[in-house]
């Protein structure tokens, strides 16, 4: 079995020093691969280090949402250039916090990123908190099909999903799937076709039963995988092989 952490932040301080035990520890649960997600400049610098010096890892370059009016156009376009460099994110829409840039303003930096990503025929990881409607527009007015759409940590009904997959967008799922108060995640992670599907962690994030209260890590992405195992009626290897091509296919590798 070899799995896929389409999502995760091992350039988080919370794993500061220790890259290679977290490593170690994902290749004893058969996590072969993880991108590693920037979300600003310091955190996309480090992703793109650790992408240097890991043979495991990718990175993959963007300005999140809660720091959209720090976005740096020039910085973003030299970095997707490296060859460590495999996708674009995460970007895209938050209207969780108050204290987050205005919607407007988020738009505007998640509309000249998808522009980037065009332009350079790259992947984006989309992050969507309480925002699915105008997410839904912007990406229906980006003809985004030669580069791809990842929708990191799908949280949405099945009406959302449906909506999403008709643009062509994969579907990644984290820890969230394996909560028991998640029916609608469960719902959706059964009805996502195969070839759509991805799989992460959003580590330090999201920690997935049986360690959900702990520190998160790229390990715990074979307890994503047995959850929607679980929930599609399949085998954990069957998910596992799909997932793992998938992400080979939208990150190009």
């Amino acid at each position: 079995m070899k799995i896929f952490d389409t999502h995760t932040h091992l350039n988080d301080p919370a794993f500061s020093g220790n890259t290679q035990q977290y490593i170690d520890n994902a290749k004893e649960l058969d996590v072969d691969e993880m991108a590693i997600i920037g979300s600003n400049e310091e955190f996309n610098i480090e992703a793109i280090r650790l992408a240097q010096n890991y043979q495991p890892l990718h990175a993959v370059v963007g300005w999140h949402p809660e720091f959209a009016k720090e976005y740096n156009e020039e910085q973003l376009v030299n970095q997707i250039k490296l060859p460590e460099v495999v996708g674009i994110g995460e970007i895209g829409l938050d209207y969780h916090w108050e204290e987050d840039p205005e919607p407007k303003i988020q738009q505007k930096v998640l509309i000249q990123q998808l522009d980037v990503a065009q332009q350079y025929n790259m992947p984006v990881s989309i992050h969507c908190r309480d925002a699915f409607d105008d997410m839904y527009q912007i990406l229906k007015n980006h003809d985004m099909s030669k580069s791809g759409i990842i929708m990191h940590s799908f949280n949405g009904d099945v009406e959302w999903l449906n909506k999403f997959l008709d643009l062509g967008l994969w579907i990644s799922y984290s820890g969230v799937v394996s909560f028991k108060n998640a029916p609608e995640v469960h719902e959706s992670a059964k009805e996502t076709p195969l070839d759509r599907l991805l799989v992460e962690t959003d580590a330090p994030y999201l920690t997935p039963e049986p360690y959900r209260g702990h520190t998160n890590q790229p390990a715990y992405t074979r307890y994503v995988v047995d959850a929607i195992a679980k929930y599609k009626g399949i085998t954990p290897d069957e998910v596992a092989e799909h997932t793992f091509n998938n992400a080979h296919q939208v990150y190009n590798l």
